[in-house]
């Protein structure tokens, strides 16, 4: 039985999946139309409309729910939210379809993936985005640049999800929201902590988790397989270190792992609170923020995603964050800590940049025990040994 005091965002899931028994009606209906190729992070949008993920969302938002979302962090109800949902549409292509009309969605392997029902077509102030979303308009900012690179026009209207088949990799963690709020229910999980992450788990975060996981009944481990930085460690590498992690150093009993379809925005405050509602609509009661979350670079400030929850109040958010400080292993304390609960001072802290890091993996050589757990470090060292090839293959060998 589903846990009931677990609201969705809006107070309804979300299901734009196609009935198995309609497939074929739908396919038969578009097979004569002109129809649109989208990227893989707007199939990643696809998958958590049509499962629930981005309830109250429906589908891709019209001009009116872009500008409130942009303007007011809200939708035009009043409901929080960070991150405008859009599917951008070339001009060209924009001014063959039809407000009313149904669009076939097709993969860029030219599978028929969803259907639009096209509400309205629209254009958008890409400098008015970029500042309002991410705070800048500094191309290298990896958002900013694939907003730039991007369409001209937005097409808005509901979809219906027609082919999964993309994600099946992560078959045995692929859970959808309807499906993660039985398992705690099942579990008797009153409080549930969500945990975000594009990257192998470190000491610190494990820190944080187990911090949390003293305050409530379970934790959910919910990392990004959708698309990251060409420099971030790719999903099927990820998934591995959780595995060992949590089996090795977590009460399993008390930890779901499941995969998350989104791609990372690097929207800093505003994707915390996206985050946030998303693993709310998964049924999480509490979601971890910690120091520069969804961050990139030094566009914002280090607890700049903990602030703009202030702007929210709890009740309308309908999840509780739990707020951390930078982390560290204090050789005089003999543990893990933050500033908060640790008195020494910096050179009694063992901290490692992300550059750091990666250059002792390259060279093969350990990072310290109390930054990564070793057999974390003896997968990413691997990891980085193989060739391009080598690597090329991992979403194969994740199939088997």
């Amino acid at each position: 039985m589903m846990n009931r005091s677990i609201q969705p965002h809006g107070g309804r899931l979300i299901s734009r999946k196609a009935k198995p028994s309609d497939v074929d009606k739908i396919l038969e209906s578009v097979k004569d139309t002109k129809g649109l190729t989208v990227d893989n992070r707007t199939m990643s949008d696809l998958e958590m409309i049509a499962n629930g993920a981005l309830s109250p969302l429906e589908g891709f938002m019209n001009s009116k729910q872009y500008m409130s979302v942009l303007y007011e962090k809200r939708l035009p109800d009043g409901l929080p939210w960070t991150i405008p949902i859009t599917l951008a549409c070339n001009r060209q292509i924009a001014d063959q379809l039809r407000e009313g009309s149904i669009v076939p969605l097709y993969s860029e392997e030219k599978e028929l993936v969803a259907v639009l029902e096209l509400e309205e077509r629209f254009t958008f102030d890409k400098e008015k985005e970029a500042i309002l979303v991410y705070g800048t308009t500094d191309d290298r900012h990896p958002g900013v640049y694939r907003l730039k690179k991007s369409p001209d026009v937005y097409l808005g209207g509901k979809i219906t999800l027609v082919n999964r088949g993309k994600w099946m990799a992560f078959q045995e963690y692929w859970l959808d929201p309807e499906e993660t709020r039985r398992i705690f229910s099942e579990k008797g999980w009153k409080t549930i902590v969500g945990f975000q992450t594009r990257n192998p788990i470190h000491r610190a975060h494990e820190y944080i988790q187990k911090c949390a996981l003293e305050i409530v009944d379970g934790l959910f481990i919910h990392p990004i397989i959708g698309e990251t930085k060409k420099d971030d460690i790719p999903a099927e590498i990820r998934m591995k270190c959780y595995e060992i992690l949590i089996k090795n150093y977590f009460p399993t009993e008390r930890v779901i792992l499941a995969v998350n379809p989104a791609y990372m925005r690097y929207a800093g405050p505003r994707e915390a609170i996206f985050h946030a509602i998303v693993r709310k609509n998964y049924g999480c009661t509490h979601f971890i923020v910690g120091r520069d979350h969804a961050g990139v670079g030094n566009y914002y400030g280090p607890f700049d995603a903990q602030h703009i929850f202030s702007e929210f109040s709890p009740e309308e958010l309908g999840i509780t964050p739990l707020f951390f400080d930078n982390t560290f292993f204090c050789k005089v304390c003999g543990n893990m800590a933050s500033p908060k609960t640790c008195p020494h001072t910096d050179e009694d802290h063992i901290m490692l940049s992300g550059t750091r890091l990666r250059d002792m993996l390259k060279q093969g050589i350990f990072p310290p025990q109390e930054i990564t757990r070793m057999e974390i470090a003896s997968i990413l060292i691997e990891w980085i040994k193989m060739d391009k090839g080598e690597k090329d293959m991992l979403p194969l060998l994740m199939d088997r």
